[in-house]
């Protein structure tokens, strides 16, 4: 009987604390809000129970009287509970409520603190709330209060006379008022105000504006909830340390379409330079029902002379199999091992073996040129892959004289995927390019996204890892804009930043140009 409160942090799921995933990931019930999305709940234990209590202005899944009852009896079943909220639990977060819940009802609790978005979503818009030469202070503000009721909990005049950083969290419905009441306390309405809305995710949006001018600010750009509120001398920093808002692919929406195991990589690539990332997994990676095959290879291994990887999943399987009949690397020795690609063959070196063939290209043509170069002709060769794959390699090595064994050891089926929000995003022209990793994915992102609609949407670029991709997305009809020189994920991802980048500089021109 425990109950974690863990703060998640503001948004960006890599500001929740090392401390904060191991608890999480400990626990027997997670009960969630809003901002605790699925990069933070892929670190819960795959079997432990689930609740979404989120809460958003006007939209509360359930109440707080709830929500503080539900920890408590989920607790006195002998359960590990994780209460994982948005932000800091004691920061405007009710979390102060919850523990209180807890101790009168005897149950033990621990607090594990957050990054709070009063703090982390000015940072990531470029504004320091103290600094040296602007505001030796911090006052943490709530703007949610009814300006009708009678008097006030804050006192303006002190708030207007503190000459430090002034942050309001939840006032945008407020935000006249709160500008109109700092000003009549006797605040200059020249002074420096800013926005900042969703702040550290890939939606966060931000303006810079005077105190007297930011409700009209507001208004006039569509700024709503969640948004935070800054006053103060600090926001003239805001243009010179804007950092998070001037990545490369910052305001851009790509989709990657992998399977989710192999996804991982390309998204924080991807969010690294400022995308916002579509997960769209079209194929799922499944083991065999059946191990017959590889098992029997397993107990020839000694009678070949290569073994031929040709993706990680590849190695993963295959190490797998070694796992569960008590083998290990030693199991390989005396066999040539190449690994198509540079992901392979880290996958290979993380099992214990220095790969003794990475070829310089990628694709099944070229790798059959190296391994024959290195006699493989007069070899046998155990090739452990996908059920379904290209035939390429393996009929190239056969003709050439090789005794080829083809062993399947997982098998890539249709992954369902929600297509709404892709429907929606190109409905609303905010999708920048979708990134195709292999002819499956091509096929499968078609089968739910129609190739005519993609066609209707010509300035969306199509990214393909390599040849054969590109022309599977050809077949139907459709032209790979982007096609990295090497066919890898991080040229794949430099490649589509490119491209983007050239996009808006060359959208900004035009536009510069018309209005001339």
């Amino acid at each position: 009987m425990y109950v974690y409160l863990i703060g998640a942090g503001p948004g960006d799921p890599g500001l929740i604390t090392c401390k904060g995933l191991r608890a999480l990931s400990e626990a027997d019930v997670v009960v969630y809000d809003y901002l605790a999305g699925d990069a933070l709940m892929a670190h819960a234990r795959p079997d432990a129970e689930r609740v979404y209590v989120g809460k958003v202005a006007s939209n509360h899944a359930m109440s707080q009287s709830d929500i503080n009852r539900l920890l408590v009896d989920k607790a006195k079943e002998g359960k590990v509970v994780a209460r994982l909220k948005g932000g800091d639990p004691y920061i405007f977060g009710r979390g102060g409520e919850e523990a209180e819940t807890l101790a009168d009802a005897g149950v033990p609790f621990e607090e594990i603190p957050g990054v709070t978005s009063t703090i982390a979503g000015p940072a990531y818009a470029g504004i320091p709330l103290t600094h040296r030469a602007a505001a030796s202070s911090v006052t943490l503000i709530t703007g949610h209060e009814d300006p009708a009721k009678p008097g006030s909990v804050h006192d303006w005049q002190a708030l207007a006379r503190s000459a430090s950083t002034l942050v309001f969290v939840m006032g945008m419905k407020n935000l006249p008022d709160i500008a109109r009441n700092l000003i009549d306390a006797g605040l200059k309405p020249d002074t420096p105000a800013a926005l900042v809305h969703w702040g550290t995710t890939d939606h966060q949006r931000s303006l810079t504006s005077t105190l007297a001018d930011l409700p009209d600010a507001a208004r006039r750009e569509g700024f709503a909830n969640p948004s935070i509120i800054v006053v103060g001398e600090v926001v003239r920093l805001r243009d010179k340390l804007n950092w998070f808002e001037k990545r490369p692919l910052f305001g851009r929406t790509v989709v990657v379409t992998r399977a989710r195991e192999q996804a991982s990589d390309s998204a924080a690539r991807f969010a690294a330079l400022g995308a916002r990332v579509i997960q769209f997994p079209t194929i799922a990676v499944k083991p065999l029902a059946d191990h017959a095959e590889l098992d029997a290879a397993l107990d020839r291994l000694p009678t070949y002379d290569w073994l031929v990887f040709t993706s990680v999943n590849g190695v993963r399987f295959f190490r797998e199999r070694l796992d569960t009949r008590n083998l290990d690397a030693r199991a390989l020795a005396g066999i040539k091992v190449a690994a198509i690609g540079p992901a392979t063959a880290e996958a290979v070196r993380a099992l214990g073996v220095r790969p003794d063939f990475v070829p310089e290209s990628y694709v099944a043509e070229s790798v059959a040129e190296g391994l024959l170069k290195l006699g493989a002709a007069q070899g046998r060769v155990l090739l452990p892959r996908a059920r379904e794959a290209r035939e390429v390699l393996p009929d190239t090595l056969r003709r050439a004289g090789a005794e080829v064994d083809v062993v399947p050891v997982y098998e890539t089926v249709p992954a369902q995927s929600d297509k709404d929000e892709i429907l929606r995003l190109l409905a609303e022209g905010r999708l920048d390019c979708v990134t195709f990793g292999s002819s499956s994915t091509v096929r499968n992102f078609l089968a739910a996204v129609p190739a005519d609609t993609l066609k209707a949407h010509p300035e969306i670029k199509l990214a393909c890892i390599g040849p054969v991709t590109a022309d599977t997305l050809a077949s139907y009809g459709l032209a790979a804009d982007i096609r990295p020189a090497d066919y890898t994920v991080p040229a794949l991802v430099r490649a589509v930043a490119d491209a983007l980048t050239t996009s808006a500089t060359s959208d900004k021109a035009r536009g510069a140009a018309e209005a001339v």
